[in-house]
């Protein structure tokens, strides 16, 4: 689950982050109280309305000022505010079709000296946390990572010994710091873990983490992601979902605890197992087609859940065929089977539809679909489904 830059950064002070001052504004009427209360000379800065949905707020550097304004009065600010809210903003984080802007997040201006990149994620091959900083702020970290991978500078903190005296060191060398900055660097990485592991995130990002020119580091931009899997011990951060961001399928998606993700293509795919999913994307696109999306359906799948998922596949109209790829274990393919044939009954079938079983019950799943009477395509192995699904 993703959440707006302005609410990653109340949550991040919580914990004693630096951030600057700075309100929401969830209607035009909010606009006169978020500003009386900004402090500074600096009318403030109004960054990134609502964005892509598994962004939260639009992203754009401030490099690009993408969906920024930098007002210098309380007047220009406002003036701002009504040029920006409820219109539709066009980035490379919102495709063509742009977003409509129905958030503004308004804050103190900032002096900056430096700006830096800071990420924190969980390093899978060792189960730490690590840490990426980069000299190269308020750009894109991936071509930093192309054009000069040497800025890029990553370390881990052990779970058992959390953050270490060492870890402050670290950042503060990879990002040149020394004297009192180095301490507050050292500070924030301690703050910053302590953020990440009591809440349960799977990504924080910061770009930028400014140095003001009066030598202080502030988080001037925010970008935080939970586990999922993990918000059933933080009901108060499912509050912070914002619907009205996210893929109508997505949210549908949910009820039912289906992993589903919405891509670009046209061929429909339902896998079990999060593997077998990559696979089935992948092979996909080795035959010259390209998914339409991520959607992994669990091991134990009820046919409630299989015939939701099936519906969730039929109603996007991008997709042109489906892949119903199952290899049964946990799952058996009866049920995969049926499941499919209910939901085919229910919305109908204006596709090709290509279902390829193995595994517990698969003659009794193949038998279900050869007697249902419907045009469903059968496959001997993922290869055939999938040159069967691409074919014109």
């Amino acid at each position: 689950m993703n959440i707006h830059e302005y609410q990653a950064k109340a949550l991040l002070g919580k914990f004693g982050a630096p951030v600057p001052v700075g309100f929401p504004i969830l209607s035009a009427a909010d606009a006169d109280q978020a500003l009386a209360g900004l402090p500074g000379p600096v009318g403030g800065e109004v960054p990134d309305p609502c964005g892509r949905p598994r962004q939260g707020q639009v992203q754009g550097s401030r490099r690009r000022r993408e969906g920024r304004r930098l007002a210098k009065s309380r007047e220009e600010a406002k003036e701002f505010i009504g040029q920006m809210f409820g219109k539709t903003l066009v980035t490379v984080q919102t495709g063509a079709a742009g977003k409509q802007v129905n958030r503004l997040y308004v804050e103190e201006g900032s002096d900056i000296a430096k700006e830096f990149y800071l990420s924190a994620l969980v390093d899978r091959e060792s189960g730490h946390v690590a840490f990426v900083v980069s000299t190269e702020g308020g750009m894109n970290i991936e071509d930093v990572a192309h054009d000069t991978p040497e800025k890029i500078h990553t370390f881990t903190v052990d779970p058992a010994t959390g953050v270490m005296p060492h870890h402050g060191r670290s950042i503060a060398q990879a990002l040149e710091l020394k004297g009192d900055l180095a301490k507050q660097a050292a500070k924030l990485v301690d703050q910053l873990y302590a953020a990440f592991v009591g809440l349960d995130m799977s990504m924080l990002e910061i770009n930028p983490l400014i140095v003001t020119k009066d030598d202080k580091i502030r988080v001037l931009d925010a970008k935080v992601s939970f586990d999922s899997n993990a918000l059933y011990r933080h009901p108060e951060l499912a509050e912070l979902r914002d619907l009205t961001e996210e893929d109508e399928k997505e949210i549908e998606a949910s009820k039912y605890d289906l992993a589903y993700i919405a891509l670009d293509g046209t061929i429909g795919c339902m896998v079990n197992g999060a593997g077998l999913a990559m696979a089935t994307l992948d092979i996909i696109k080795l035959y010259g087609e390209e998914p339409a999306n991520f959607l992994d359906v669990g091991g134990g799948a009820s046919e409630e859940k299989v015939t939701a998922a099936f519906k969730i596949i039929t109603a996007d109209p991008q997709v042109k065929g489906i892949l119903v790829n199952i290899f049964g274990g946990i799952m058996k393919c009866d049920v995969i089977a049926n499941g499919v044939i209910a939901a085919v009954k229910a919305v109908g079938l204006s596709v090709p539809l290509v279902v390829r079983l193995e595994g517990t019950n698969v003659e009794e799943g193949k038998k279900i679909i050869a007697e249902s009477g419907l045009n469903v395509l059968p496959a001997d192995d993922l290869d055939d489904a999938a040159q069967k699904i691409v074919a014109p």
